[in-house]
């Protein structure tokens, strides 16, 4: 882990048992900048401010997703999904520290504000990559597999979240694989063989762009 990455991982895990043990409001920034052993200047350089610190890994994560969507993908769909994977396994790795981020989320209404602004960041991610990687997608296409993945994930990370047990990535790559099914874009619809009649047989359900972007990629 890059020097700068670790000084902000261990600012973000000093101010979060703080928030826990004495609240949000109670705890300053000179109090967080002491308990990581750094100075105010260095804590305002890293972080804009306390709400920042707690969204900290989201910031990193919605980077490091636009930078993974920006690389090009065969598969759109599945690069939502996978995308989709790897925040959950980002807070998989670490589940103590997602659930102390969880609670002073719920009990700060300015946190709780906060969350829904981000988690809408995603959703709008994922909207803008799938309208650009597939051309004449249909909007509604585009925004509800987006906002049906986003929820998905929020509704399989909250019982890791809210629970004491692990929840296994393959909790979420399983539903996942349903929400592809029932957009009509299954991860493992068959390849027709070469030759030279291609007879293509789709679900009624799948998006024409995806049909197109399949045929295409068969007569090529």
């Amino acid at each position: 882990m890059h020097e700068s990455a670790e000084l902000r991982t261990g600012v973000v895990a000093a101010a979060l048992e703080l928030f826990d043990t004495q609240g949000f409001d109670q705890t300053s920034v000179e109090q967080i900048a002491k308990a990581a052993g750094v100075s105010r200047s260095t804590f305002f350089r890293q972080f804009g401010g306390k709400e920042d610190v707690v969204f900290a890994d989201h910031e990193a994560l919605l980077e490091r997703l636009r930078v993974f969507l920006g690389e090009g993908h065969d598969d759109p769909w599945g690069a939502v999904c996978a995308a989709s994977e790897s925040v959950f396994s980002h807070f998989a790795h670490d589940p103590d520290l997602a659930r102390r981020r969880y609670r002073i989320v719920r009990e700060v209404p300015v946190l709780r504000e906060r969350e829904i602004i981000t988690v809408f960041r995603y959703e709008r991610l994922f909207d803008d990559y799938l309208r650009g990687a597939l051309p004449g997608v249909d909007p509604l296409d585009a925004v509800g597999f987006a906002a049906l993945v986003t929820a998905v994930h929020n509704h399989v990370l909250r019982q890791l979240l809210r629970g004491t047990k692990k929840v296994p990535l393959a909790t979420l790559q399983e539903a996942l694989a349903d929400v592809r099914r029932r957009y009509g874009v299954p991860a493992d619809a068959s390849a027709s063989a070469p030759d030279d009649v291609v007879v293509a047989v789709f679900p009624r359900s799948m998006p024409v762009a995806e049909v197109t972007r399949r045929l295409r990629s068969q007569l090529d």
